[in-house]
């Protein structure tokens, strides 16, 4: 078929997304997939007093209960009770991750609200992690950027609280709760990212990958059964190896060849080990091998980016407002700023798909230059369900470790 123009087709397939999850290392917080797989629960230290703050905004609406900006008294005076709260909580989300740092500077600079971030390389377990551990300490996540799965839970588990941006109702039905407990944001296929200069011919799809000539060189960037995006990877190879969404396990028998072969490198790609050379080839999505290509031009790294035909996958992040947020107005305008045309067009500077992309489209706000240069993309995108989606991390989990151990 034609290529994709990136998000357009998702909405346009009308076809459910699926979870993703974060990544674990510094440009990659990826998970975007993969659920609670037995991960070890993250230690934090119960750091700082409840939050005394007043939840109480213009004519006594709470703010912690405020599903909408109408709730809150209106835009003008939920800007008014975040610039007196002062501060925005965040975690797990690097500045070099689809173009976040220019995000968090254009939301302070508008608002004069500081933005505070944890743990920038966690994931979206340890995201969840520390709304459960800091409940009502005002060191606690005021929002989070959850793999789609990671989100899905959280929602269920009432730990998120329902908020619709004021551009709720242009989001897809399929990228959003009903309640406004959580709603897509953007999002990007499994990519094969290349460092030309140390690789002769770089891998176009994932049968390229099993070629001699990439011995020690085939990298993901984090543990599937932790990080979403190195899940996608997984079942990225599994469509391109004879499975389904409802087969994950030629994905991990994939990877085991590559293990069996010598191709597979075991060190987890980030930003630093890019640069390095340490792992000259990367799955992981587009937009942050894309990022790596603009990014480290100017240091003599020629990174080359494909989106593989043999196992076309993509996948969305997740926003949602901590339930427990210890500054809840900040929390919710940090969501407006999102949703906000200004905010869209920042994810598609750093390559993201914007899920607001066909509605920006379609009234003329839409970033041109910035949706021109998206990695291109031929197939046709699809989809697992939730269910599909847990039965794959309960494979993932059972057999990731035998396939690539040894």
């Amino acid at each position: 078929m034609q290529e994709l123009y990136g998000q357009q087709l998702f909405i346009q397939l009308g076809l459910a997304p699926t979870p993703h999850g974060v990544r674990v290392t510094s440009a990659a917080r990826a998970a975007i997939l993969v659920g609670a797989l037995g991960l070890t629960a993250l230690s934090l230290t119960a750091c700082g007093a409840a939050p005394t703050k007043d939840a109480a905004g213009a004519d006594g609406k709470n703010l912690a209960t405020a599903a909408s900006a109408a709730d809150a008294g209106g835009m003008e005076a939920l800007v008014a009770a975040a610039r007196k709260e002062g501060t925005l909580n965040a975690i797990a989300i690097p500045r070099d991750w689809a173009n976040y740092g220019a995000i968090i500077d254009g939301f302070t600079a508008e608002y004069g609200i500081k933005v505070n971030v944890e743990n920038p390389d966690g994931s979206s377990q340890d995201e969840i992690n520390a709304v459960k551990s800091r409940k009502g300490q005002d060191r606690a996540p005021d929002v989070l950027d959850l793999g789609a799965s990671f989100a899905q839970a959280a929602g269920e588990q009432g730990l998120t609280a329902p908020y619709k941006v004021a551009a709720f109702d242009k989001i897809p039905a399929t990228q959003r709760d009903p309640q406004g407990r959580w709603f897509n944001d953007y999002g990007g296929y499994v990519s094969i990212g290349c460092d030309a200069k140390r690789v002769k011919v770089c891998p176009q799809t994932f049968a390229d990958l099993l070629k001699p000539e990439y011995k020690g060189q085939v990298a993901l960037n984090g543990n599937p059964t932790k990080s979403g995006s190195a899940f996608g990877g997984v079942y990225a190879a599994a469509l391109a190896n004879g499975g389904s969404f409802d087969d994950i396990k030629p994905g991990i028998d994939f990877f085991g060849k590559l293990k069996k072969n010598g191709n597979y490198n075991p060190v987890e790609s980030t930003p630093a080990t890019v640069e390095k050379g340490e792992t000259p080839i990367s799955i992981d999505w587009d937009y942050l091998n894309a990022g790596y290509a603009e990014q480290f031009a100017s240091k003599g790294v020629d990174w080359k980016v494909a989106v593989p035909t043999d196992g076309v996958y993509a996948q969305f992040y997740s926003q949602a407002v901590n339930k427990d947020a210890p500054h809840p107005a900040a929390a919710r305008l940090w969501q407006e700023y999102l949703y906000s045309a200004e905010g869209q067009n920042l994810w598609l500077k750093g390559y993201a798909r914007p899920v607001l992309m066909p509605a920006m489209e379609a009234d003329g706000t839409l970033d041109k230059t910035a949706a021109a240069a998206l990695p291109k993309v031929t197939g046709t995108p699809a989809f697992p369900t939730e269910q599909q989606t847990s039965k794959a991390k309960e494979t993932l989990s059972q057999g990731w470790s035998a396939a690539v151990s040894g």
